[in-house]
C-alpha cells in the first residue's frame, strides 16, 4: 500500500485581508513592480480597499514608486503600515533607508515575509497586492506555502526571453496549486508621439499566445510609455489620472479584468492548500 504524503502546515489567511494576489514574473527588467503599483492604485481608485506589500526584499522600488518614505511606526504587538493615495504599504525599503545591500538566507527571507503578512496591522481590505521579487525563489515559497492566494498575475513583456520566463513562472504557481489570474503583456507597443503609429519594440503577440499554449487567461496589453516611467521615478503613479487617459486607462482596465477574474474562480483567502512534493 502507498504511503500517505506528509501534509505541509495548514495556510492560513492574513485577519481582515479578503483577497491576496501575487504579482511576480520569471524574470526581472518586465515592469513588474510598475505593473504591482498601478494596480493598486487603479483598484484604490475603483472603491475598493487595497494594501500593497513589497515582497521584493532585495531591490525594493515600491517606496519610490508611491512616493512614500518614513520609517513605520509600532503599534502595540503590530507594525503600522504607511499609506498613500488611500492605500496601505509595507516595503523593506522602508526598513533600510540607506539602501544597503541585503545579503540573506532562506531563513531570514522567510522571517521577513512572515513578518510582513503576519505582523503588519493591515486593517481591513478587499485586496492586498503583493509584489513578488523576479524568479521563482524563495520568497515565492514562503508566500505560496503559508498563505492562501486569490489568484497570480504574471507579467511578461513580448520578447521571446522574457517568455520563456513567463512559462516557468506559471508552472511554478501551478506546482504548489496556486491559481493563476492570467498573464499581462507589459511595455507590449509604443505609440509614436507624433505620427501616432503603434510600434511594437519587443515583438507583438507573444503574451497572448503563451497565454493560450498554457491555456491560462490573458489579461491584456500595457503600453510602453515615457509617462509611465516618469510616474513610477516620481511617485505619482499613472494610474492615479482620470481615466480617459490612455495609460491609466490601461491599467484600470487590467484592475476590473483581476477582479473579475477572482470572481469567476471564487477563491477568497479561504481554505488551506498544502504544496505538493
Amino acid at each position: 500500500m502507498a504511503s500517505q504524503q506528509p501534509q505541509g502546515p495548514p495556510k492560513l489567511p492574513i485577519e481582515g485581508v479578503e483577497h491576496v494576489v501575487a504579482v511576480g514574473s520569471g524574470k526581472g527588467g518586465v515592469g513588474k513592480t510598475t505593473v504591482a503599483v498601478n494596480l493598486a492604485v487603479a483598484l484604490a481608485g475603483q472603491g475598493h480597499k487595497v494594501g500593497l506589500m513589497d515582497a521584493d526584499v532585495y531591490g525594493p522600488n515600491v517606496p519610490r514608486m508611491m512616493g512614500v518614505q518614513a520609517q513605520p511606526m509600532a503599534a502595540g504587538q503590530k507594525i503600522r503600515p504607511l499609506e498613500n493615495f488611500g492605500i496601505k504599504v509595507m516595503s523593506m525599503g522602508f526598513l533600510n533607508p540607506e539602501n544597503r545591500p541585503l545579503i540573506w538566507r532562506g531563513p531570514m527571507l522567510h522571517g521577513v515575509i512572515q513578518d510582513f503578512l503576519r505582523r503588519v496591522d493591515w486593517g481591513n481590505l478587499d485586496f492586498l497586492i503583493v509584489d513578488l521579487p523576479p524568479g521563482t525563489g524563495d520568497v515565492q515559497l514562503s508566500l505560496l506555502q503559508t498563505v492562501p492566494i486569490s489568484g497570480a498575475v504574471v507579467v511578461t513583456t513580448p520578447s521571446d526571453v522574457s517568455l520563456e520566463d513567463a512559462r516557468k513562472a506559471v508552472l511554478m504557481f501551478r506546482q504548489v496549486r496556486g491559481e493563476i489570474l492570467g498573464i499581462v503583456e507589459n511595455m507590449s507597443y509604443l505609440i509614436a508621439p507624433g505620427s501616432k503609429e503603434r510600434i511594437d519594440v519587443f515583438g507583438t503577440g507573444g503574451g497572448k499566445r503563451v497565454a493560450d499554449e498554457m491555456n491560462v487567461h490573458f489579461l491584456g496589453e500595457l503600453p510602453l510609455d515615457p509617462e509611465i516611467r516618469l510616474g513610477g521615478d516620481t511617485g505619482n503613479p499613472v494610474a492615479l489620472r482620470d481615466s480617459n487617459d490612455p495609460n491609466a486607462a490601461a491599467f484600470h482596465e487590467l484592475a476590473r479584468k483581476v477582479v473579475a477574474r477572482i470572481q469567476e474562480t471564487g477563491r477568497p483567502a479561504g481554505p488551506s492548500i498544502t504544496l505538493e512534493d
